[in-house]
């Protein structure tokens, strides 16, 4: 049976409060994603528990960090992620396999990729594929057509989780083969982008080198502590939790930095069949907390019981001229109502005399701070949880729009519920 030192190597972290590092980690390579934290977080989380940990919630699932450790600590995940293909990723990461028949799997779907047009032929927006708009997109029109031709094998395998499993694989590599760069800022093109000369043949040979190293850590590191799940697909501050229980929470919840997390993978989103039409697009950028004015939306009210709140929601009213959006005091407001809205869902889940863990981000707008940390001790006391640990970790530099500086915390926050 892996162990949790088996997956991360034993290693010794400078600090659980960044992932860093943590894409060499097995499974964690499979798909590149800045999270909050590290495993490492997860174990401390378990260990330090007031009660025993038999079960961990997590409302924002990510790239599954939390749920995957919590396997091989031997602790029952359950998770809830919108984002249909991190939910994707984050099964694909817990699901048991036999490497045997991933192998024999992967030689089958190469062999029917190859029957299938190496076109583009879905509907995708109109900067995706060449020749794109004003000769601009992000793939080469035979790597495109290749994209669809193995995603179209793929999603005829017979069996559901296994085919999950190569999408992944080929989501893991998709963006080597794009004009542009993602992160965390958005999509910019690449430099020269224009000479550059993907090809359909090398984006097949990594996606067959990706499937590889991927089975090889399912075959070293399948068998963990424990081995079942509970994953749901869906806005966390709507899903059905009948059934939920936890002895933990932990996660951390998009920053209120105006920054729309679902533009980080809208083209795995797209490109893999995730997403179909505009509709779609839509429907799943309203189902996200409220952290950005990028979307027309309506906004709810501010939580009460937090004096910091009420004043930095006032300050930013006072400055609304000096706003680069006129909306941001009520996104603010209405981003606090839905995390809170998050918090309170998750205590109600979770057994007398256990923890949650959150790792939260300040924002600024103009001169004004977003101490998040701050607000949500604040709020606490409205469910009956005492702060029990507030731990900085570090600083993010601010955005140009938050004013470019650093001091932007990012800290820990962990709230007991009473006995």
């Amino acid at each position: 049976m892996a162990t949790f030192d088996d997956w991360t190597g034993g290693r010794s972290v400078a600090a659980i409060g960044t992932n860093a590092g943590s894409s060499l980690i097995p499974f964690q390579s499979w798909k590149r994603f800045k999270e909050a934290f590290a495993p490492e977080l997860v174990r401390e989380a378990v260990t330090q528990s007031r009660i025993p940990v038999k079960r961990l919630f997590d409302p924002f699932g990510g790239s599954g960090t939390s749920a995957l450790a919590a396997q091989f600590l031997g602790v029952h995940p359950v998770t809830v992620e919108v984002n249909p293909y991190l939910a994707d990723l984050i099964a694909a990461k817990l699901t048991t396999y036999e490497a045997s028949e991933l192998v024999r799997r992967l030689d089958a779907l190469l062999v029917r990729a190859r029957q299938h047009s190496s076109s583009a032929a879905r509907l995708l927006p109109a900067t995706f594929v060449e020749p794109g708009v004003k000769g601009r997109y992000l793939f080469a029109a035979e790597v495109a057509g290749e994209v669809n031709a193995l995603n179209s094998a793929i999603s005829e395998v017979g069996d559901v989780a296994v085919a999950r499993f190569f999408r992944v694989a080929l989501s893991g590599v998709l963006l080597d083969f794009c004009n542009a760069r993602v992160n965390g800022k958005g999509r910019r093109y690449r430099g020269n982008w224009q000479k550059l000369k993907y090809t359909a043949e090398g984006l097949r040979g990594a996606f067959v080198d990706h499937s590889k190293l991927m089975i090889r850590e399912v075959a070293t590191l399948g068998r963990r502590a424990h081995l079942d799940f509970d994953l749901r697909v869906g806005d966390s501050r709507e899903v059905d939790l009948s059934g939920v229980e936890a002895d933990l929470v932990v996660f951390s919840p998009p920053y209120p930095n105006s920054f729309d997390y679902t533009d980080v993978y809208n083209i795995e989103l797209w490109m893999l069949g995730y997403l179909r039409d505009w509709v779609d697009n839509g429907d799943l950028r309203t189902s996200t907390l409220a952290s950005h004015v990028q979307i027309s939306r309506e906004f709810a009210s501010a939580p009460a019981g937090s004096p910091t709140l009420n004043s930095t929601i006032g300050l930013m009213r006072g400055k609304r001229d000096e706003l680069w959006n006129s909306k941001l005091p009520e996104m603010v407001a209405g981003y606090f109502a839905d995390l809170w809205d998050v918090v309170s869902r998750s205590n109600d889940q979770l057994a007398s005399g256990g923890q949650i863990w959150m790792v939260v981000g300040d924002s600024r707008y103009s001169t004004v701070d977003i101490r998040v940390a701050d607000i949500l001790v604040e709020l606490a006391p409205n469910l009956g949880l005492t702060a029990a640990e507030v731990r900085p970790f570090r600083s993010m530099r601010a955005s140009p729009q938050q004013g470019g500086r650093a001091e932007l915390l990012e800290t820990l926050i962990v709230l007991q519920k009473p006995d």
